[in-house]
C-alpha cells in the first residue's frame, strides 16, 4: 500500500509527460494516446535544465565531502578519543537534530552575504554541511566504537598514531557507514529549496528545485510539459538513491547491530 502511494503519483508524472494537454484534460487518468516525447525533449534541449543540473551536482558533491570528512573526524573523536566534556560535547551536537534550517533562515542569510557567499555554491553547501553534520556524526560514531580496541592497540605497536588509526584502519572498516551518510547528504542537498531560494538570486546559480519552481510559474498552463521537467529533475537522485540502495541500507542495518 505504501509502495502504491509512492509509485501512483510517480507513474502518472512520467506518463503525463508523454501526454498533451488536451489529453490530460479529457482523461486525467488515461494512458498517452498518441505518445508525446517532444515534452521531454524540448525540456533536454534547454540549456537551463543543464545548467541547474550541474549546479545541483555540485553543489550536492562540495556538501557531501564537507559533511562526511568533518563528521568522520569528529565521530572519531567521540568514539575513540578520551577528554573532558566529551559527553557533552556530543549532545550539544546531538541538540543539533532539534534545530532546522528554516529557523535560522535570516542568519543564516546574513552570514552568508557578510562572508560575500550570495549566488556562490559555497554559500549554500557550507550551511547544508553544518545542518548535516549533527545526524551524520551520530550514525558514524557506533561505527567507530564498534572497532575493536585490539587493532588500535596493534596499530599503535606498529608506530601509526591516532591518525594513522584513523586514515589507514578505522576509514577502511567503516566504509558502509561512509556510504550511507554520503547518500544521505547526496539526497538531501539535491531536495534542498529554501536555502538556495534565500542565498542564489541570479537565475544561473539556480538548483534543479528552484528550476521546478520558476518551470512551473513560466508554462503554469502547460501541464504535461511541467509534468516532463519535473520527472527529469527526480530521474538524477532517484538514479543516484537506486545505486546506492544496498550500501544505505546495508550501513543503516549494520549500525543497528554494532550500536
Amino acid at each position: 500500500m505504501v509502495a502504491g502511494l509512492i509509485l501512483v503519483p510517480l507513474a502518472y508524472a512520467v506518463l503525463g509527460g508523454f501526454r498533451d494537454n488536451g489529453q490530460i484534460g479529457n482523461s486525467p487518468l488515461g494512458l498517452p494516446d498518441p505518445w508525446v516525447p517532444t515534452n521531454y525533449t524540448e525540456v533536454l534541449a534547454s540549456g537551463s535544465f543543464w545548467r541547474q543540473l550541474g549546479n545541483s551536482a555540485l553543489i550536492a558533491t562540495i556538501t557531501t565531502l564537507v559533511t562526511v570528512s568533518f563528521a568522520s573526524l569528529a565521530a572519531f573523536a567521540f568514539s575513540r578519543l578520551h577528554f573532558p566534556g566529551r559527553d557533552a560535547l556530543f549532545t550539544l551536537f546531538a541538540l543539533g537534530l532539534l534545530f532546522p534550517a528554516a529557523v535560522a533562515i535570516l542568519p543564516l542569510y546574513i552570514l552568508v552575504r557578510g562572508l560575500g557567499l550570495l549566488d556562490n555554491p559555497l554559500g549554500v553547501a557550507l550551511p547544508q554541511a553544518a545542518f548535516q553534520l549533527p545526524l551524520t556524526i551520530i550514525i558514524l560514531r557506533p561505527f567507530f566504537r564498534a572497532i575493536p580496541l585490539e587493532l588500535e592497540d596493534a596499530a599503535l605497536i606498529d608506530g601509526c598514531g591516532p591518525l594513522g588509526f584513523f586514515w589507514r584502519v578505522l576509514l577502511p572498516l567503516a566504509r558502509p557507514a561512509l556510504a550511507t551518510v554520503a547518500v544521505l547528504a547526496v539526497v538531501t542537498s539535491w531536495n534542498a529549496f529554501l536555502l538556495p531560494l534565500v542565498v542564489m538570486s541570479n537565475a544561473d546559480q539556480w538548483t534543479l528545485p528552484l528550476g521546478v519552481t520558476n518551470f512551473t510559474t513560466q508554462y503554469t498552463s502547460d501541464t504535461a510539459r511541467i509534468l516532463a521537467f519535473t520527472v527529469l529533475a527526480m530521474i538524477p537522485a532517484l538514479g543516484f538513491y537506486v545505486v546506492a540502495e544496498r550500501q544505505l541500507v546495508g550501513g543503516l542495518t549494520a549500525g543497528a547491530v554494532k550500536g
